[in-house]
């Protein structure tokens, strides 16, 4: 990108709006239900760093009286003498001057937060939970005590969020001390292809699923893309140029995603440069992955897939992939590029990095068609029953992109072939799916056939025809 284009991306980046607030209707209408039951409400919220976590409560917070304090590795009392500040803010006690006298103890700080929200709700966002633990270890259980004492007798609505994700699900297990004491468990996940298409509607619906499928559906990530850019100018400016903003948010992900340490980093390596099996993936890493894989699973970093048909407790026909399309994009392309465009190269590395997107997007656009699937069975338009939509595969035999099941029986009622090319010829697709069914151990003898292109199927119009203006619409 020469020193012109580049100026014009800047300047356009500078002229956008910030982003709006979009989807995250299920978990606002969560967070409703749980601010209108009586009592004193604890919420737990956790999700993936950059996942919108904070600008979810934000937004709930509004026309709601509240107070947020976000952890930022404190001291111990300036951290309660921030929270006295903030608490002042909403009125004042009898006998008690915030100002003068703040917090002396995180017992203190509960029970003036629980006598403020004594005669109307308060909503408290305790942000960056984690790290306030991890300056007062006993917080959890000096919460659970006031919490126990206190909740039929304040209207206090508490929320604990963290992008700890491990630290934040341990609080839910059975021997933590708060076990049991959440009202609302609440995880904020990536956005799925048609929610991320909301972020990017100045693109055109094949532009907003390749975006999605270098990105992932990480909210800030997709507010950084110049809608007015093209590919090349957006990769050099996100990925190619020293201190990128991506370029070196793949290393950041590494560093702090699920606390999984040098083995998950190398796990990931593996799994990125095609060690998909898990014997290949303990060879790769020298140790046995097993557990460092569930947390990388949970983290949804890693996806295991197993052939749809079969149970995954039983089944040793289970195979890895990265599942977050950002990290498979950075690990998979620009990682063994990024010593090089750290000193300057970038401008030429990106445009010859552009063919392999082909390849990199094959296997998001076949996931981006299985997500689709999925969401149209919500509206009955697979059928009755549906239980479950995967791929499946045979070794050496052959693999369909998706397969939709139904009933107890867990009957094949549709398959499908996904291909990331512009136009496709819809007969002969739909030739070859049928070529495959018998690789299928039960299938309906009414079972539909979808197929899906980028931008035209070729040949009779069809119900289960579908392009990236159904997915990314």
């Amino acid at each position: 990108m020469s020193p012109t284009v580049a100026v014009g991306y800047t300047e356009r980046m500078q002229a956008q709006s910030p982003a709006s607030f979009v989807n995250r209707q299920r978990e606002l209408d969560a967070l409703a239900s749980w601010w209108e039951r009586p009592g004193g409400q604890l919420a737990l919220v956790w999700g993936r760093r950059r996942v919108g976590k904070t600008a979810l409560l934000r937004r709930f917070a509004d026309g709601r009286r509240s107070l947020f304090h976000v952890s930022a590795t404190r001291a111990p009392a300036a951290e309660l003498e921030l929270l006295s500040r903030r608490a002042a803010a909403l009125g004042s006690l009898p006998r008690r001057d915030l100002d003068t006298r703040p917090f002396s103890s995180w017992d203190d700080a509960f029970d003036v937060l629980a006598a403020l929200a004594a005669q109307e709700p308060l909503l408290v966002v305790l942000d960056e939970f984690p790290e306030l633990v991890q300056a007062v270890p006993e917080l959890p259980s000096i919460l659970r005590a006031f919490w126990e004492e206190a909740r039929g007798a304040t209207q206090l609505r508490m929320v604990l969020c963290g992008s700890a994700v491990r630290v934040m699900q341990a609080m839910i297990e059975v021997r933590a001390p708060l076990y049991g004491r959440f009202d609302l468990v609440l995880p904020v996940h990536p956005f799925q292809p048609h929610e991320a298409a909301l972020l990017l509607a100045d693109l055109s619906p094949p532009q907003r699923a390749a975006v999605w499928g270098i990105v992932g559906g990480i909210p800030l990530y997709l507010s950084w893309w110049d809608q007015n850019g093209t590919m090349t100018e957006n990769l050099t400016e996100l990925f190619g140029s020293p201190g990128a903003r991506l370029l070196t948010e793949g290393q950041l992900v590494l560093d702090t995603e699920g606390d999984t340490g040098e083995l998950g980093r190398r796990i990931l390596y593996a799994v990125a440069t095609g060690r998909t099996k898990h014997n290949e993936v303990a060879d790769a890493v020298g140790a046995d992955p097993t557990r460092t894989l569930d947390r990388l699973i949970d983290l949804r970093l890693i996806e295991r897939l197993v052939p749809v048909t079969e149970d995954p407790r039983r089944t040793r026909r289970r195979v890895y992939r990265i599942g977050d399309n950002f990290l498979a994009f950075w690990l998979g392309i620009i990682d063994r590029y990024r010593t090089d465009i750290e000193l300057g190269l970038g401008r030429s590395i990106i445009p010859a990095l552009l063919p392999r997107l082909e390849d990199h997007m094959g296997p998001r656009w076949e996931e981006a068609f299985r997500a689709h699937l999925r969401r149209i069975t919500q509206d009955g338009a697979l059928g009755p029953d549906v239980v479950a939509v995967g791929s499946y595969w045979q070794d050496n035999r052959g693999e369909l992109d998706a397969v939709v099941l139904s009933g107890s029986g867990r009957v094949a009622t549709t398959v499908g072939e996904a291909k990331w090319a512009r136009r496709v010829d819809g007969r002969r697709l739909r030739f070859e799916l049928e070529s495959k069914l018998p690789l299928l151990p039960r299938i309906s003898e009414t079972v539909g056939l979808a197929v899906c292109a980028r931008e035209r199927i070729d040949g009779p119009q069809h119900p289960l025809n579908f392009t990236a203006a159904d997915l990314f619409g």
